[in-house]
């Protein structure tokens, strides 16, 4: 069960952490952006992790509220979630 969560999170994790640095770079060229409640749900969805370091390394939604604490507060709730989870399985 944890190996396939951790696949699971990886496979969240990065492309989000990529989509978050393309719609960075699009921003910077002035081109078609991918909308913000696109990336907030792949926070949502477990990438929360991704989003957050796209965000520190890209300086990306760092000035939107919604993004900077929405985002750190979805990882506090997964991070909960996960170690409820985990305790109550041992």
């Amino acid at each position: 069960m944890m190996e396939m969560l951790v696949y699971y999170l990886i496979a969240v994790n990065v492309p989000t952490f990529v989509i978050y640095g393309a719609d960075k770079w699009k921003a910077s060229r002035g081109r078609w952006r991918v909308p913000e409640s696109v990336l907030m749900w792949l926070a949502v969805l477990g990438g929360s992790v991704g989003a957050l370091v796209a965000m520190w390394l890209f300086h990306h939604k760092t000035l939107k509220n919604k993004f900077r604490y929405g985002v750190p507060a979805i990882l506090a709730v997964q991070v909960a979630i996960f170690f409820i989870v985990w305790y109550y399985n041992l």
